[in-house]
């Protein structure tokens, strides 16, 4: 009994459900475009297949993006002890549990519309390819971005069987927001990354780091209030937005002088940022 009681606790270890700040990141966005596409009255069911799809997706992630970096991440300090990079379980292993957590997740959405299952081909695809796009790509948290918000345009196919320009504009201000937040978090791995030959936006924007997180808030926002606007959105919406203008500039004062912890604090705190702009479309539909 103790011996699968460890062997679950580095699995859990594995996908991060000690640390749910990444599944807290996908489910914003994902539950503010369930709110959108179904006018602020989403059925119930569909709340509970995306919120357990996100959790169960984001953990698959974890687990493939450890098996991808395992050669990277024993020699990154905050990785170094990692259930895979130490040994504790084999690539085997993770691959299995990252493949066991995506098909549970498809199990989920069986009862949805064809579009929807097309849509999470696409977005297992885009989730496992991730990994890799760190070994060339000079801003990966783009591609990141994409990933982390593809039950953007799945929830609005959920509901509404179609695509809207809306959530595509949406999706692409989640790209804008996770380059934002997951450049803090490179800035924390900057010297590990450049030593091992990583790629990652906090080093392709150099000594612009800040000011490119800046940007990609400033993009994001605007990208959301334009939806929002045209959406007929208005005073509480405003409201969550402007709070999380709020913690933007909060995470200025943290980033600014690109000490680690600051800066993954920042990232972290984002959080709260992701969660006021979803509350502000909520109580917005809830008071129409």
């Amino acid at each position: 009994m103790n011996f699968l009681l460890t062997r679950l606790g580095w699995y859990i270890k594995l996908v991060r459900l000690h640390k749910p700040i990444g599944i807290l990141l996908l489910l914003w966005p994902t539950l503010a475009a369930l709110w959108i596409a179904s006018n602020g009255q989403p059925d119930w069911h569909l709340l509970l297949i995306f919120s357990l799809g996100t959790a169960l997706m984001r953990s698959a992630g974890c687990a493939i993006n450890d098996y991808a970096d395992r050669d990277f991440d024993r020699h990154v300090k905050r990785t170094a002890d990692r259930p895979l990079t130490s040994g504790k379980i084999s690539g085997k292993e993770a691959v299995g549990v990252a493949v066991v957590l995506a098909l549970i997740s498809f199990c989920l959405i069986l009862p949805l519309n064809s579009l929807t299952k097309m849509l999470s081909v696409v977005a297992v695809v885009v989730a496992g390819s991730y990994p890799y796009f760190k070994r060339f790509f000079a801003i990966p948290q783009a591609y990141l971005g994409i990933a982390f918000g593809f039950g953007i345009p799945m929830a609005f196919a959920a509901v509404q069987n179609t695509v809207p320009l809306a959530a595509w504009v949406l999706l692409l201000a989640n790209v804008f927001w996770a380059v934002a937040y997951d450049t803090e978090y490179a800035m924390v791995d900057r010297d590990d990354d450049l030593k091992i030959g990583i790629k990652t936006s906090a080093i392709t924007f150099g000594s612009y780091d800040v000011l490119a997180v800046m940007l990609c808030y400033a993009i994001s926002f605007a990208l959301i209030l334009l939806t929002g606007w045209q959406l007929g959105l208005r005073t509480w919406f405003f409201a969550g937005m402007g709070v999380a203008t709020g913690f933007a500039i909060y995470h200025y004062t943290l980033i600014r002088e690109r000490e680690r912890m600051a800066c993954f604090a920042a990232f972290i705190n984002n959080n709260w940022l992701g969660a006021a702009i979803f509350a502000g479309i909520a109580i917005d539909y809830a008071v129409k």
